[in-house]
């Protein structure tokens, strides 16, 4: 079974999903892989990168997104460090953001 990463990002404060978000995937060995979320909001687009049981850091590149639809922006970006394990099968990690607070689970 392979091990597989997707993400979400919605805006709680318009009730709709953040397109065009910048995102930065930290990996296991240390390569930056860029991405953006889509005009759904998601990502599941990661250079064809092979995923490995290990820990991972997604960084969403919040401010210029809060800033463009909000005029503020508390949060110039969110961390979420997570563990992927051997034969995990697929992780979502979805980020709900607004100017002021940011909330992420682990979904499916």
């Amino acid at each position: 079974m392979s091990i597989s990463l997707s993400s979400h990002v919605l805006d709680t404060t318009l009730g709709k999903p953040a397109a065009n978000m910048k995102l930065a995937l930290t990996t296991i060995d240390g390569q930056v892989i860029q991405a953006q979320t889509d005009n759904d909001g998601r990502c599941n687009q990661w250079q064809d990168f092979d995923f490995q049981a290990g820990e991972y850091c997604l960084r969403f590149l919040t401010k210029d997104y809060l800033l463009t639809h909000h005029s503020e922006a508390f949060y110039p970006f969110v961390d979420v460090h997570f563990e992927l394990k051997e034969n995990g099968g697929h992780y979502h990690v979805p980020l709900l953001i607004s100017p002021f607070g940011f909330s992420s689970y682990r979904g499916s």
